[in-house]
């Protein structure tokens, strides 16, 4: 070897030793002994939640049939026996995330102490990307696993949507048996309208374009829809808030500005009957926590 080939070798070996210290350590693999709900931050840490915003799943209101039918659903899964993806849409504030995260409590709840707990993890919207590695990497976990993302949609020029196709496919190896996604929107169809139409509009064929946007509802097995409710439910969901935050007032007390709380926010909804009871418990002076 000449003295210039050995120059050459020992740079060459220097460049390799510095890109090796610039790259980021492997991440550990993910302890979900650790607790029964994550936030996943990309690219490979899934954070543990000690306490988690959710609602009884008894105080859910109007939307009996959505609920029956993703409690069975997520038990059949806790269980090991085949489900299907879920998509809950529809109107603002009826719920579609309260009934996953209750769901995951109740099916716990229902399995007892000395089943595996199902596992509950949440993937936000802007890390869709990540989400075939993600599934991948929860491919080999000896748990049960939800994957949730909360208000799902996608933009006119947003492409991420065909990571979310390729993840709900699962590929040659498939979608990994211990892992099943669930997701909220307000659409049905995930994209906007008038990404659609414009897609339609300008396509060869028509058909072909608008199918490749509305397919990606598709791979979800159940859709769930959420409406508007009635006035009789909306007074039964704040009843139930009042009766379960143990603040002790009547009916008779509160409907009737329950009813003006609603009219001011143009909307009836449990997010709404939520927000009053919230108001209702300061007034009184009284700590509601559920």
């Amino acid at each position: 070897m000449t003295a210039l080939e050995n120059d050459q070798l020992i740079l060459l070996r220097r460049i390799a030793d510095a890109l090796e210290r610039l790259a980021p350590a492997p991440s550990p693999p993910a302890d979900l002994e650790r607790a029964d709900c994550f936030v996943f931050q990309p690219p490979a840490t899934l954070q543990p939640v000690p306490k988690v915003n959710r609602v009884p799943v008894e105080l859910l209101r109007g939307i009996d049939r959505s609920r029956e039918i993703l409690l069975e659903n997520t038990r059949r899964f806790a269980a090991g026996l085949p489900a299907n993806n879920a998509l809950l849409w529809g109107a603002r504030g009826m719920g579609k995330s309260s009934l996953v995260k209750a769901a995951h409590e109740w099916s716990n709840r229902e399995a007892g102490a000395d089943a595996a707990p199902l596992k509950l993890i949440e993937i936000h919207r802007e890390d869709i990307d990540h989400l075939p590695a993600l599934m991948q990497a929860l491919r080999m976990q000896p748990f049960q696993i939800l994957l949730f993302c909360d208000d799902l949609s996608f933009d006119h020029d947003d492409t991420s949507y065909k990571s979310l196709k390729a993840a709900l496919d699962g590929g040659v190896e498939g979608r990994p048996a211990n892992v099943l996604f669930y997701a909220t929107s307000n659409r049905r169809h995930l994209l906007p309208r008038n990404m659609m139409e414009n897609e339609q509009s300008t396509a060869i064929n028509p058909g072909e374009a608008v199918e490749e946007k509305v397919s990606l509802s598709d791979r979800f097995g159940l859709w769930l829809g959420f409406h508007k409710c009635s006035q009789d439910d909306y007074l039964a969901m704040v009843a139930g808030y009042v009766r379960e935050g143990g603040l002790g007032v009547e009916a008779e007390e509160w409907q009737a500005e329950a009813l003006e709380w609603s009219t001011t926010r143009g909307n009836r909804s449990g997010r709404v009957a939520y927000q009053f009871v919230q108001d209702l418990a300061g007034r009184l002076g009284k700590r509601f926590d559920i």
